[in-house]
């Protein structure tokens, strides 16, 4: 008896292991709790509170309404920031307790835009709050994050379909020129070029789609889509989709479980990309997160 119920449990381990549908689902199952955990960090996404427009010259920053820039949380004042061109310095107010990218600040504050590297964060409220400078169409603006936003402490989870492994697609990938780029225009009514180093093909029901992916420089191909979800059981501006850079035959697969809401979808203070003309599937893509109803969205 002790010997069938041991063989019987061998059995069962083995069949999971080698159960493709299973296995896939695990994998998807895994990468939504880190997409969730990265985006419940006290600097994750849902702790954006404010994106403020800078102007040329110097300008007032705190919490007070008399501030040129007035934030949401910190302290009244916090100093200056002197914007000239595509940089900006911050000037901290005489005695105020801040960091820089983690570690204790003193004196003015050369800010790395995001456009330009890695953004310098600048750390206050002991520690609670942040702000970082970010570009979009060639103007500079103040994104601030407060880890005690009720979008990040409200936040109760966001729907998703049923894993299905039939949107785990085989697709290849279709070079551009090097150099190559892409207009992408945003919520906010920029466009950008952004570098577009070749187009995703895939097949789905018989009929054949492709989407333009963007380089963000890690590597993996970062596809902005819309589809006939969206706006009824899905994000009405889209939804985001990476996938693994193609392998030395030209090969990759989208696996659309994984399409997630952009930061938009979550907040008004995001920069979020749209998807271009190209991206818009004539499909029915029931497979990924769902719309959020959270504080925010």
């Amino acid at each position: 008896m002790v010997a069938t119920m041991a063989m019987t449990t061998i059995l069962a381990a083995c069949g999971s292991v080698d159960d493709p549908v299973a296995a896939h689902k695990a994998t998807v199952e895994a990468w939504s709790a880190d997409r969730i955990a990265r985006l419940t960090q006290p600097d994750g996404w849902l702790a954006l509170v404010g994106l403020h427009w800078l102007k040329a010259g110097r300008q007032r920053v705190g919490c007070a309404d008399v501030n040129d820039v007035a934030l949401a949380v910190g302290p009244d004042h916090l100093g200056e920031l002197v914007v000239a061109g595509s940089h900006a310095t911050f000037v901290p107010l005489d005695g105020l307790r801040f960091t820089v990218d983690g570690k204790p600040g003193t004196g003015p504050v050369a800010l790395i835009a995001d456009s330009q590297g890695e953004p310098t964060v600048i750390g206050f409220a002991e520690g609670r709050a942040s702000f970082m400078a970010v570009e979009r169409g060639g103007r500079l603006a103040l994104r601030v994050r407060d880890a005690k936003a009720v979008t990040r402490t409200g936040f109760k989870g966001i729907p998703r379909y049923p894993v299905d492994i039939g949107w785990r697609l085989e697709a290849r990938f279709e070079a551009h020129p090097p150099g190559t780029t892409l207009p992408v225009a945003s919520v906010i009514n920029t466009v950008d070029e952004m570098a577009n180093p070749g187009v995703v093909v895939f097949e789905k029901d018989g009929r054949t789609f492709r989407l333009e992916a963007v380089d963000e420089g890690d590597g993996r191909l970062f596809l902005v889509f819309g589809d006939r979800s969206n706006g009824r059981e899905t994000y009405g501006a889209g939804r985001f989709l990476y996938a693994a850079p193609a392998d030395a035959n030209g090969r990759t697969i989208v696996d659309f479980n994984e399409a997630y809401n952009p930061p938009c979808a979550m907040n008004a203070f995001s920069t979020c990309p749209l998807p271009p003309p190209e991206n818009r599937l004539d499909l029915l893509v029931n497979a990924g997160e769902l719309k959020y109803e959270g504080i925010g969205h």
